[in-house]
């Protein structure tokens, strides 16, 4: 059996997401354009600031944020190396629960870069 951390994560969060973004449209586009604003390319590019928050994500222990980040850590062109060091710093910064969290960082890093591998073309 194969456990997913990234599209099982991801699609599972997708109805209940959408529900609560129809319920409260503005509040979720204040958030989009803090994300974008947030993540823009700026002293630090757009990889380096994915690899960030999925270190944060870890930390947090968010699956959602991980599956999010992870994914969009591999569209920014991050590696599995440079995902796996990213997380050796949550190991330092926050102990034992890095190590769970962060296993199921790599797991949903590595599902989402297998498939952009596969097919580059796709989000």
């Amino acid at each position: 059996m194969t456990i997913s951390y990234g599209k099982a994560v991801r699609e599972e969060l997708r109805r209940p997401t959408s529900e609560l973004r129809h319920a409260i449209p503005e509040v979720y586009q204040g958030y989009k354009e803090l994300h974008d604003a947030a993540l823009r390319t700026g002293a630090l590019d757009g990889k380096t600031k994915e690899l960030i928050a999925l270190a944060i994500a870890v930390s947090k222990e968010c699956d959602g944020c991980i599956a999010a980040h992870a994914h969009a850590a591999v569209l920014q062109g991050a590696t599995p190396q440079e995902a796996a060091e990213t997380l050796g710093v949550t190991f330092l910064m926050n102990g034992g629960p890095s190590t769970v969290y962060g296993a199921r960082a790599f797991a949903a890093f590595n599902e989402f870069h297998a498939d952009h591998t596969q097919n580059p073309d796709a989000g």
